[in-house]
């Protein structure tokens, strides 16, 4: 959940500097009943809007409210000429129900795990690290701190493009796409929102190749909250158990840096089984269920 200054943070500057939209809903007596926000995709998908519907509890008796707000998104979506609508829900009966009510396909569903650091076997940490590092010999870690080098910039594009491997189940979706634009507007943004960004890097030591990363952004003003953004490693260097190396060496550098964080959030799709398995050996559990609904105008 988000406090005030995160929130109206994100409204500024969203995730890199492409920020949705939010929309506060009264009825006539000027009594709040919901919000809608609303994602308009700017590097790819840009025949798409994302959008989320939240109903007062007071107001959730009918289905009034959300048909409304849904259709003020559709609208707002045909207004900029997007032809494709996507929808993020909880997986509750009402939503499911609603969802399918106004035409939404169910695409997808994504998992949101919580990592209670006070609570961490960090000797489970410590044995999943070594048992990586044995089988990843010819890779060593490199340490980030906020922006990226210069000379690492355009390397590590094809490295954040590995998270298209990710499974996307049957969400008609493109390839993310980036660039050094989109890279440097990440870090802008997340420093705008007051976040400090720790990436730590796979490199291959004889080819100085970029093989993987990963990414976790702690608040400042809750720096006891950390958010992982992102985790993937390259094609051409997967089987040598990167993933696991980049986890459990990225919980050993907060450790030192962030000794006050107390828990780490992350989202995978729940058929990513793979990352999933090690987000377990490091005791992340399961928050919530949401679904991705998708729908043709």
């Amino acid at each position: 959940m988000s406090t005030p200054k995160g929130l109206a943070n994100a409204l500024r500057y969203g995730w890199d500097l492409n920020p949705g939209k939010k929309y506060l809903a009264h009825d006539a007596d000027g009594t709040l009943v919901g919000t809608v926000g609303l994602h308009f995709p700017k590097y790819e998908n840009t025949d798409q809007v994302w959008f989320d519907v939240w109903v007062h509890p007071d107001h959730r008796d009918g289905t009034t409210v959300w048909a409304e707000l849904t259709a003020f998104a559709e609208q707002e979506a045909r207004d900029a000429g997007r032809t494709m609508m996507g929808l993020n829900t909880f997986d509750t009966p009402r939503d499911i129900a609603l969802a399918t009510e106004h035409g939404y396909e169910q695409k997808a569903v994504e998992v949101n795990r919580k990592q209670e650091l006070t609570g961490l076997d960090w000797n489970a940490v410590q044995n999943l690290y070594d048992g990586a590092v044995a089988k990843s010999t010819e890779y060593e870690l490199l340490r980030i701190k906020g922006a990226l080098p210069d000379d690492m910039v355009e390397e590590m594009i094809a490295v954040a493009e590995s998270i298209n491997d990710a499974p996307t189940d049957d969400l008609e979706i493109e390839d993310d796409v980036y660039s050094t634009e989109r890279l440097r507007a990440y870090e802008e943004a997340q420093a705008k929102c007051d976040n400090t960004i720790y990436r730590l890097v796979a490199r291959q030591k004889e080819t100085g190749a970029l093989a993987g990363h990963t990414v976790i952004a702690v608040e400042r003003e809750r720096p006891e909250m950390g958010w992982q953004h992102d985790t993937s490693v390259s094609r051409d260097h997967r089987g040598h158990r990167l993933g696991a190396l980049l986890k459990a060496g990225m919980l050993q550098w907060l450790r030192e840096e962030e000794p006050q964080l107390a828990r780490v959030d992350t989202w995978n799709a729940e058929s990513n089984n793979h990352m999933i398995s090690i987000n377990e050996q490091l005791n992340y559990e399961i928050v919530a269920r949401f679904l991705d609904y998708q729908k043709k105008l």
